[in-house]
């Protein structure tokens, strides 16, 4: 019986740079990523409001608590993930998408990091090959701390980590309480994105628009304007927009439906496969684009239990049920209490930043045709995609860019 709380907070890890170019995720790996991010989008996005989280980040710290799970629990994980069948399929998956971070950020042209570490109470025994697999797959080397004699000091360690991996962006991940003289592991996670844009706008063009919020009601928002060259597509009820970053790698897409108010159905229509089309065919169709877009800044956070648990995974928060018997040999074994997602993200002139933190308390010669107007003056989805892989590195909304 699974009764002692464990506190999780994790993604990805940095990998050493190499020169060859490294192995992409594979297309199964990738497609489960971006099938598990529309499936979450829908369950934390519900009211209309404001969304924006980081998938990987997410999938990422839970895959760590499933390399630890086994039976039911690990079953139920991995179909709520939508990872592959394989065990050695889903950790290669992340061990490959963490070295291609690595070679992004070698290149210089975009900074982008993640980062993992396992922080167990002093003492606890945690099992070789659990400890093997995070280190060799995830990156997260164990850090011991002292739970039980202070959980306060052990909470601020791990929340000053991740802000040092977030540029300062996620500040208090682990918020007071979440940590108490009963916890036994924590596994933390942070990623961190600055890009420029290929073509960056102007200052002196943005102007204060209108932004139609929702019904009745319009707020003024200020506007970037210009002309770049980017993928674009036309597709029955809304325009798809992919503004590159410097170096081609990583892109901002923004899907904006025909109808100021066509939100809500156009995220009912997606589907991984059908967004995988979209932006495959938008890449392969770069052209100006008269550009209208917001400025925004969101900040966002939520916990993640009843989400989750909504989209089925419910044996891993159940103490009497949760089976994490192949993490640690002590008894009573472990579950998870709740977890914690912090995100921030704002895009400008120069282009985007954007942080994200996951912790689980277990406890983009004739005469020219006229240049497409992308004028995104209504709420809109948008999100931040590795294009050589798809791999969603983070997903959004944007109902009202003032708020």
């Amino acid at each position: 019986m699974m009764l002692v709380p464990l506190v999780l907070a994790a993604l990805l890890a940095p990998r050493p740079a190499s020169a060859a170019t490294p192995p992409a995720p594979d297309a199964a790996f990738t497609a489960g990523n971006t099938a598990f991010a529309l499936d979450l989008y829908r369950e934390v996005g519900k009211g209309g409001k404001n969304v924006f989280f980081s998938p990987v980040s997410l999938s990422g710290t839970l895959a760590m608590a499933w390399a630890g799970a086994r039976g039911e629990t690990a079953r139920q994980m991995a179909r709520v993930l939508r990872f592959p069948p394989a065990e050695g399929e889903t950790t290669a998956g992340f061990r490959d998408f963490g070295r291609r971070v690595s070679a992004i950020q070698a290149r210089g042209k975009a900074e982008l990091a993640v980062a993992s570490a396992l922080w167990p109470r002093a003492g606890e025994p945690l099992l070789p090959r659990y400890v093997t697999l995070l280190k060799d797959d995830f990156g997260a080397a164990p850090a011991a701390v002292d739970f039980a004699k202070e959980p306060e000091r052990a909470r601020a360690a791990i929340n000053s980590w991740v802000a040092g991996k977030t540029r300062d962006r996620i500040r208090d991940l682990l918020p007071p309480g979440s940590v108490v003289r009963s916890t036994r592991l924590v596994l933390t996670n942070a990623v961190y994105f600055k890009g420029k844009w290929k073509v960056p706008f102007e200052k002196a063009m943005t102007q204060e628009a209108p932004f139609h919020a929702g019904p009745g009601r319009t707020v003024s928002a200020p506007f970037l304007r210009g002309s770049p060259k980017a993928g674009y597509l036309e597709v029955e009820g809304a325009q798809i927009l992919q503004l590159p970053y410097e170096g081609d790698d990583l892109s901002l897409v923004v899907l904006l439906p025909r109808k100021a108010d066509g939100l809500a159905a156009l995220e009912d229509s997606l589907t991984a496969t059908r967004l995988s089309e979209w932006l495959s065919n938008a890449g392969e169709r770069r052209q100006a684009v008269e550009v209208h877009l917001p400025r925004f800044r969101l900040e966002t956070g939520f916990t993640l239990k009843a989400a989750l648990t909504s989209l089925g995974m419910t044996d891993a928060f159940d103490p009497s049920r949760a089976d994490f018997s192949a993490m640690s040999s002590a008894k009573p074994g472990l579950f998870i209490g709740e977890g914690f997602h912090q995100a921030f993200v704002e895009v400008n002139e120069e282009g985007t930043e954007a942080a994200a933190a996951t912790g689980i308390v277990m406890v983009p010669a004739s005469m020219p045709p006229p240049k497409p107007v992308f004028r995104a003056d209504h709420p809109f989805l948008f999100l931040i995609r590795d294009d050589a892989t798809g791999t969603v590195l983070f997903l959004g909304r944007v109902a009202d860019p003032t708020r």
